[in-house]
């Protein structure tokens, strides 16, 4: 029996959408440490070239719209409810994606040079950087999305329009 794939929700589920995006964290931070051990075993190939170039792409392109949609839609959204222990969470979380920026910038040449068929050497940074990626998005989607569900519909199709917006979709 054939299997249809996963259908990924639209800007219509914006909250739905942050998620899927998370499940692409978590591979793409996964694939970070198996790049390193592929190297590791088999040294650089076109493999590891095209598996560093993914994660690039990833970390360059869809990351930075993700958090701007968190930072500029969401969260102001999320503090519009009044809610002091969702407040002092989204506080926190922003810290992270600080945090997160700079294990990136410590990892991203490493997987450039990846890229460039080089053999550069592991950047101390990449434990923790496939560590902290997914457990910060499993804190989101913990503490954070579960509010989400006391926003109006009108604020939700609010933050989806500007998702879609920020990538330059078409309706």
């Amino acid at each position: 029996m054939l299997n249809s794939p996963a259908i990924a929700p639209g800007f219509d589920e914006p909250i739905a959408l942050l998620t899927a995006c998370h499940d692409k964290v978590r591979r793409f931070a996964s694939l970070s440490l198996k790049l390193d051990e592929h190297l590791s075993r088999r040294g650089q190939d076109e493999e590891a070239a095209q598996a560093a170039a993914n994660i690039l792409r990833y970390f360059d392109m869809a990351a930075p719209l993700h958090h701007a949609d968190e930072e500029d839609d969401l969260f102001p959204a999320l503090r519009e409810l009044d809610d002091p222990a969702l407040n002092a969470d989204l506080a926190r979380i922003e810290a992270e994606h600080a945090s997160l920026d700079v294990l990136w910038q410590a990892v991203r040449p490493w997987l450039q040079a990846i890229a460039d068929h080089g053999v550069p050497l592991r950047p101390a940074e990449l434990a923790a950087f496939a560590r902290d990626y997914p457990a910060h998005a499993a804190r989101e989607e913990a503490l954070l999305y579960p509010a989400a569900r006391q926003l109006s519909p009108t604020t939700l199709a609010r933050i989806g329009q500007n998702m879609r917006a920020r990538r330059g979709a078409t309706a």
